[in-house]
């Protein structure tokens, strides 16, 4: 087996492993309650903690420069660089 595989394995396992007794808990004891708040605020916490995060970078990210200005600076490189063959090739 490779080390990827392995790696898979193991993560299918401890995940198994996870299910069942996170069922067990819900379902079985007198910490069904408690889980399922833990489970809920870890849920709502983890969603808007990334949702805060889109939205921290959208704020904080310039918008891009307008087609038509990106346009004419590739347009000016392509100019010194033909201007620059043009010479190589007269030389």
């Amino acid at each position: 087996m490779s080390r990827d595989q392995i790696v898979g394995a193991g993560i299918l396992l401890i995940s198994a492993a996870v299910i069942i007794a996170y069922l067990y808990l819900v379902f079985l004891t007198e910490f069904s309650l408690l889980l399922l708040k833990i489970t809920g605020a870890v849920a709502v916490v983890g969603v808007f903690g990334i949702l805060g995060w889109i939205g921290y970078t959208l704020a904080t990210t310039p918008p891009p420069k307008p087609i038509e200005e990106i346009e004419k600076e590739i347009e000016e490189e392509m100019k010194k660089v033909e201007k620059k063959e043009t010479k190589e090739t007269e030389k």
